[in-house]
């Protein structure tokens, strides 16, 4: 008989509260054990239709379930069995307690000394086995009772080998079914397929698109899409050289997010058996509810971590049979050995604080003074773009003194407390025009600016007024501000269902855009310098600047040109400044250049308004909606980009002053405006209906639709009320790696806004995020974001940090998180299972408190919250 092994599970898969010292009654044990047995049972090989009924609290009649030999095995495939009587959950199952058992080797045997009934069509051979494993199962309940005092230890999460000690394939002569207790607890330190006691579900994990690779081939997560796909589950030879057997499994593969671009898996391969799904939440549940409770229980449990898949295990042919070879498992454990040399092993960390010039506003690539040293010029604004240190980020900002908690929103566009931004400046300078004002403890904004002193809601009432087509929050939706100085425009924007992308540069106007943040609003360090800005062509349905210092007109309107790739076809340009309505010769001259050049440029001047409340005046330009003024100009000047020009590349591109063409097409992005909005955020837009495939290998269309779904039950079922989040708290968000943007979407009806991050390494998505009236740039995740320090309330990670490890070292991402993170924040962390080990491992180093850990075969859910926690050195 095959050596059986135990597994305790040092966690609580649905709630149930643990018991401190183990189970102290044998028969508590052996209960639990078998019943874990039932389940394992119910999920291996649901074609026997196996009907496990519950009995008895006593458990004084139990079933156990075996491991015969190979013989038996293949006399058992023909047999037909009846239902049989099993413990069957109570609450035991939630403590993950299983019997090891080689797939499809099964036999069921009454303790009470009731066979089951089997289909006759048995071979006598068969029968007179079972009689001989009956005995010697007997023996095993005489081992059971007579240790009834031992309980399994408790032991770790992390990964083992598993191996399945034997003598090879010839069956035993009739060998006793003994296990004994050192073999007991051997085999359980080598267990680690332990199968989840769940109910079979429905995924509602998008898988992406799949590339095949030798190891493995992966299939779509969805009811629609659902395959079958070969997975071999690898193992090494054990101690003795024995092989180990290789059980060759057919199921969905649960894993999300297989890089498109590079064809990377999640660098697990098939080296690893599925690890049984874990949570840590302090839940207070009963241990004696009834099977349909427990039933609730492990529908819960999933909805904890919607997404993840339970395997349907099924036998599938192999070529090389139950063995692996030789060549195969060496060839795995050097790749294993290679990719996770460390893996199991809790690696300590020496955390130090950031010694540099900015202290506790340190931005690692806008303050690398050694960088900015070295620049030949300054003249284009150089000194203010990217410059990232060559070695990442691995110390820790520290925090401001006296640093509290935000002021939640709304109040906090109002005000702010001065301790989390110490910076008197701005005040100071521009105090007068109602920018900021210092109140005791607080920075107070009384939503002025330059342009609109008497308050961004009058300034934008104005605008409207001047150009009813621009119609806020319905055809406008998303729009760019350059320039924003505190950002107040576009916080009030958001009384007009508007979603703003407010910059300015890091400069001399003392933390603008750290005070856009902390009030709530959307805001990134930028400058229109040398390169184009992080955004693709064509998608901001306005742009607005107010007195924002850029010289439009200069070198044949190169920065105005950059506007020009950005804005929509038919979108609008708002520019507010002196040149639009003072007559200063200065002035004169400017207006006159700006004229020329947007008339040279095919750009339309719609409306031209003065305001008398802040005695001011702007100007609004339209961007043309096709090709033909381009072709009836007199000059070509400035000229049209060439065709090979991609006017969505954008990350660290030169400028060209030049002018894209339109398309053409009108099937082709650009053609139409979206649908007004909200419509236009569930609606798949127009461009997506042609026969290209999407992100998740469907039609585009429809991945489009699917991604929205699944983020919804996501939030619905478990970030909005089961890991911990305080919404209400919760503000700035960001999605570090968006794909259709359905995350932030789900999101809507929430006080948030959250800004989508396409890491450059990702399916090109960010266009069809902003034509459904959201927004985000492009980023690499590799390099420190473009913020200040504790901008954001929440991070949302997708299988992005397993992608990174390919590219860069984990441990500097965590750090920038970290940065970015404000205190009392939240990560969510959806990846594979070795990816939210690592993680978990930092980030308690860090001193973060671990809210949800759930892990589910290869897959995994994190939660942790970032605490004020700072070393002293």
């Amino acid at each position: 008989m095959a050596a059986v092994s135990i597994r305790r599970s040092p966690l609580d898969a649905a709630g149930v509260e643990q018991e401190e010292g183990g189970i102290q009654s044998g028969r508590e044990w052996r209960r639990r054990l078998l019943s874990g047995a039932a389940v394992y049972l119910r999920r291996l090989a649901p074609e026997l239709r196996w009907q496990l009924k519950r009995v008895s609290s006593s458990c004084g009649s139990l079933n156990v379930v075996c491991v015969p030999t190979i013989a038996v095995f293949a006399c058992i495939r023909d047999l037909t069995l009846d239902p049989v009587d099993a413990c069957f959950h109570f609450s035991c199952t939630s403590e993950l307690v299983f019997w090891k058992l080689v797939p499809g080797e099964i036999q069921i045997v009454d303790m009470a000394g009731k066979n089951s009934h089997y289909n006759r069509r048995a071979s006598s051979y068969c029968s007179s086995t079972t009689i001989v494993v009956f005995v010697a199962l007997c023996l095993v309940a005489v081992w059971m009772v007579a240790s009834s005092n031992i309980a399994p230890a408790k032991l770790p999460s992390s990964e083992m080998k598993n191996k399945v000690t034997g003598g090879g394939t010839k069956p035993p002569k009739g060998g006793s079914g003994d296990v004994t207790e050192d073999s007991l607890k051997e085999e359980a330190i080598n267990d680690e397929n332990v199968v989840p006691s769940k109910s079979d579900i429905e995924s509602d994990k998008i898988s992406e698109v799949a590339v095949q690779t030798k190891e493995k081939n992966p299939s779509m997560g969805d009811e629609e899409t659902n395959e079958n796909s070969d997975a071999l589950d690898k193992n090494d030879s054990d101690a003795n050289g024995e092989q180990d057997v290789e059980s060759n499994e057919k199921g969905e593969d649960a894993k999300q997010g297989h890089d498109t671009n590079h064809g990377e898996t999640d660098g697990e391969g098939n080296k690893q058996k599925s690890e049984q799904g874990v949570i840590e939440e302090k839940l207070d549940r009963s241990t004696n509810e009834d099977k349909d409770d427990n039933q609730s229980k492990n529908k819960d449990e999933h909805e904890v971590f919607p997404g993840a898949q339970s395997d349907i295990l099924n036998e599938t042919d192999m070529q090389n049979g139950a063995w692996s070879t030789q060549a195969v498992e060496s060839k795995d454990e050097k790749e294993m050995q290679a990719a996770s040399s460390s893996k199991g092993q809790i690696i300590e960390y020496s955390w130090k604080l950031c010694h540099v010039s900015t202290g506790a506003d340190y931005i690692p690539c806008l303050d690398n003074e050694a960088a900015i040293k070295k620049l030949r010029s300054t003249k284009h604004y150089q000194h203010r773009e990217r410059h990232c240190p060559d070695n990442a980020l691995t110390c820790l900002v520290p925090l401001p003194d006296g640093y509290k908690q935000p002021i939640k929103w709304p109040k906090s566009r109002e005000k702010i407390w001065y301790s989390n931004s110490p910076h008197t400046q701005l005040a100071e300078v521009k105090g007068h025009q109602n920018w900021v004002k210092v109140s005791g403890e607080y920075l107070n904004f009384p939503g002025g600016g330059t342009q609109f002193k008497q308050g961004a809601l009058h300034y934008i009432d104005v605008i409207q007024e001047a150009l009813p087509d621009i119609a806020w929050g319905k055809r406008s939706r998303v729009i760019l501000d350059v320039g924003c100085g505190v950002a107040s425009f576009g916080g009030y924007l958001f009384e007009r269902d508007v979603l703003t992308m407010s910059f300015a540069p890091k400069d001399e106007h003392e933390a603008q855009v750290q005070f856009a943040l902390e009030r709530g609003i959307p805001a990134i360090s930028a400058v229109m310098g040398t390169k184009r800005l992080p955004f693709p062509s064509k998608v901001f349905d306005v742009i607005h600047c107010a007195r924002c210092r850029v010289p439009w007109h200069i070198e044949g309107g190169m920065l105005l040109l950059e506007l020009n790739r950005l804005l929509r076809p038919g979108g609008y340009f708002v520019w507010s400044a002196t040149p639009v309505y003072q007559d200063l010769p200065e002035d004169v001259e400017i207006w006159q250049a700006m004229s020329s050049l947007t008339k040279s440029m095919c750009w339309d001047i719609v409306a031209k308004k003065n305001d008398t409340l802040n005695q001011v005046g702007f100007v609004i330009f339209k961007k043309p909606s096709n090709n033909k003024c381009y072709e009836e100009r007199a000059e070509d000047e400035p000229p049209l980009c060439q065709e090979s020009d991609n006017a969505d590349a954008a990350w660290n591109v030169p400028l060209q002053a030049c002018m894209h063409t339109l398309p053409v097409d009108s099937a082709a992005r650009g053609t139409m405006w979206p649908e007004q909005w909200p419509e236009r955020l569930t609606k798949p837009p127009y461009w997506l209906n042609g026969p290209q495939l999407g992100v998740y290998s469907k039609p585009a269309a429809e991945d489009f639709q699917a991604d929205y779904e699944h983020w919804k039950q996501v939030l619905n079922k478990s970030y909005l009320s089961r890991i911990g989040i305080n919404w209400p708290n919760v503000r700035n968000v960001m999605d570090m790696r968006s794909i259709y943007g359905g995350f932030a979407a789900a999101l809507r009806d929430m006080k948030v806004w959250v800004m989508n991050i396409v890491p450059i390494d990702s399916p090109d998505t960010l266009p069809i995020i902003y034509e459904r009236g959201l927004f985000g740039m492009y980023h690499d995740w590799c390099e420190s974001f473009s913020t200040y320090p504790r901008t954001y309330d929440l991070l949302h990670a997708d299988h992005l940090f397993s992608k990174l490890k390919k590219r860069c070292r984990l441990l500097p991402v965590i750090v920038e998180v970290d940065r970015i993170l404000r205190p009392k924040g939240k990560l969510i962390v959806k990846d594979n299972a070795d990816t939210i080990s690592e993680i978990e491992n930092i980030a308690k180093s860090l001193h973060w408190e671990t809210i949800v850990i759930y892990l589910e075969g290869k897959e995994g859910l994190l939660c942790v919250q970032k605490t004020m926690w700072r070393p002293t050195r």
